[in-house]
């Protein structure tokens, strides 16, 4: 097993079989080993929080892709391609297959308000760099409740792991930066949305685990897309202080398409008009 993790979309089966074969670059399996501790493992006697998340990856469920860096244009430009085609290619594989991205860490320690920059920039890259419009029933302020970050096309929700979460665990990844991306599509498909009576079940089920998992009450900015009060992008990256987290959404979102034309072009050429 040779084939590369970096920049490519993979399967549960694919990322095991490279990382126990040790194809998989050694940053990898740390956070492969970490994530599936994470989600499969208990702590305080209580299993992960999001029960959908733990029945995924416990049958194999998601898909997976690795980044090089956080800020590098070409390793951001792969990951926007690996995203198109994990787009393309999700439910064929599971109703539940999320895209769980792993960054390679950084050459040193980085601030809980590193992190935050970090997240932003690559959804700013991401936009930027949209080969599809921005949805049309997506409101293009933050400060809206139905906002809710999108790419070629899908309304998703992009959650984070990091390394400064003290407490609360369920975020932590001692490793580096990974952002799971789930489409809206994905929670609709399972009926688990904020207007359903499976989804606040849900909810309830989840918010209980939290304070079992973590410890300490779930974080304030929890909250439901579409409901009024709660807004979607503080959830992305759920603040540890509150002191290194921004205020307003650092995102500039607009309607004007497309702003750039790499993965279009990108896209054209290995797929050419019939």
């Amino acid at each position: 097993m040779t084939d590369p993790v970096v920049g490519e979309l993979r399967t549960q089966a694919e990322l095991e079989a490279r990382v126990e074969s040790g194809s998989a670059p050694p940053w990898v399996r740390a956070h492969w080993s970490s994530f599936r501790e994470g989600l499969l493992g208990t702590r305080n006697g209580s299993p992960f929080p999001c029960f959908f998340g733990v029945e995924s990856v416990a049958n194999g469920d998601p898909l997976y892709t690795a980044v090089p860096s956080m800020t590098d244009k070409d390793a951001l430009l792969d990951l926007g391609e690996t995203l198109l085609e994990y787009l393309d290619s999700w439910r064929q594989h599971s109703d539940r297959a999320s895209l769980v991205t792993f960054f390679k860490p950084p050459e040193r320690e980085l601030s809980e308000a590193d992190y935050h920059d970090a997240l932003w920039h690559i959804l700013q890259f991401l936009h930027v760099h949209d080969p599809k419009p921005w949805p049309d029933a997506i409101p293009t302020d933050p400060d809206d409740s139905r906002w809710e970050f999108s790419f070629g096309g899908e309304p998703m929700f992009p959650t984070c792991r990091a390394p400064f979460y003290g407490a609360r665990k369920s975020r932590y990844c001692p490793i580096g930066l990974e952002i799971t991306f789930q489409p809206r599509a994905l929670f609709e498909s399972l009926n688990v949305t904020a207007d359903t009576v499976a989804g606040q079940h849900a909810r309830e089920v989840i918010q209980d685990r939290l304070g079992e998992y973590d410890g300490v009450c779930p974080h304030a900015d929890l909250g439901d897309w579409g409901v009024e009060g709660d807004r979607e992008w503080p959830q992305y990256m759920l603040s540890a202080d509150e002191r290194q987290a921004p205020d307003v959404c650092p995102i500039n979102v607009t309607r004007e398409h497309p702003k750039s034309t790499l993965l279009i072009d990108e896209r054209e050429a290995v797929e050419p008009h019939a």
